[in-house]
């Protein structure tokens, strides 16, 4: 079979390797799409902090059910499914609390362990995600980045005691919500946040991802190089403001603009990856009683919420597909990627 394998930075080279066989417990997927996320363009870059060379990439994709292992039940040969692509060890403290999702030995298929960037792929039971047959390819394959918006989402409202009584977190329902970015994660945590009845603005300086949001439904944005902040907070939510702001681009300037206008008491969810230290102001989250809640990836729970938000037309996903690559152009998609920069929302991988 084919296999993509990034032997260093901005190198891939396409290998001919043994099929590989379902063990027990395991399912055997025969990819059909691959969509190609920032965090693998680090790695094409050699930016990416936690990857070596060689590595077989790809983390987001859909597939079909080609062969299962012994003593697999109820997960048909022959249907459309995706998987989480994490490694834990169910050993340390946040495995035995059940937060696996930031496990202490934490791996990665795509980065720290070998991805899908090949024709056939085997994953464990657990790990199999159903798709709807109804569910196309690409949509499949969005639903890892998905499920990335609705965990960020999912964390306004996890702090509740077991009385029920919340602390520091709230339903998100008619909530004013910023979104700093519009790039395929800060659409799709908009329209998550949107989902759940909250009233959105999105921030970003690229007017064709703003366009993209617009296409999306999400009508109320704002670019900051035409717009001062200020001046779109009380366009859109007037004297009140807003009381939550997800962080989904990784710079300083955003993460200040969040914490210097966001509502006393309000909730900063941090989902942009920072390549540098930020400098923001503390004395603000000190005096003003703000919250700093950080997100990372998902839960399997997260997986199946995302698939049920996707199949009911909640997340609108089609403007967000820029490009398709055969699998033999695999180094051409992240070329393109480079760029066109934000002038690209997700560009997929066909096998």
């Amino acid at each position: 079979m084919k296999q993509a394998v990034m032997i260093k930075p901005g190198k891939i080279e396409i290998r001919d390797v043994p099929e590989p066989k379902p063990g027990k417990g395991e399912v055997l997927l025969r990819i059909k799409r691959i969509g190609v996320c920032g965090s693998d363009i680090h790695v094409w870059h050699g930016k990416h902090p936690y990857t070596s060379y060689p590595v077989v990439q790809g983390h987001e994709f859909s597939g079909i059910v080609e062969e299962v292992g012994e003593g697999v039940e109820n997960i048909r040969v022959g249907s459309k499914a995706t998987a989480v692509p994490q490694i834990v060890c169910g050993k340390c403290g946040p495995c035995l609390r059940g937060d696996y999702h930031i496990c202490d030995n934490l791996k990665v298929e795509g980065f720290q362990a070998p991805g899908v960037a090949q024709e056939l792929f085997v994953t464990t039971t657990k790990k199999i995600v159903p798709l709807p047959d109804s569910f196309s390819f690409e949509d499949g394959a969005l639903v890892e980045p998905a499920s990335c918006a609705v965990h960020a989402v999912n964390r306004i409202a996890i702090l509740q005691g077991k009385d029920g009584r919340q602390f520091g977190g709230w339903p998100i329902e008619n909530k004013n919500v910023v979104v700093f970015g519009g790039g395929p994660i800060g659409n799709l945590v908009a329209q998550v946040a949107r989902a759940k009845g909250a009233n959105v603005l999105i921030s970003e300086i690229s007017d064709f991802r703003l366009e993209v949001a617009k296409q999306c439904g999400l009508e109320n944005v704002t670019n900051p190089k035409r717009e001062s902040f200020k001046k779109a907070i009380m366009r859109v939510f007037g004297d009140k403001g807003f009381e939550i702001g997800f962080e989904c681009v990784g710079i300083e300037q955003t993460m200040q603009d969040a914490i210097e206008n966001i509502q006393k008491g309000g909730t900063i969810i941090v989902m942009g990856v920072f390549a540098e230290h930020p400098r923001v102001n503390l004395g603000f989250v000190q005096d003003r009683e703000l919250k700093l809640i950080g997100t990372l990836m998902y839960k399997y729970e997260d997986y199946l919420e995302a698939v049920d938000l996707i199949n009911s037309d909640k997340i609108v996903t089609r403007p967000l597909y820029s490009k398709h690559y055969p699998f033999t152009d695999y180094e051409e998609a992240y070329r393109y990627i480079d760029k066109q920069r934000d002038k690209v929302m997700k560009v997929f991988i066909d096998l």
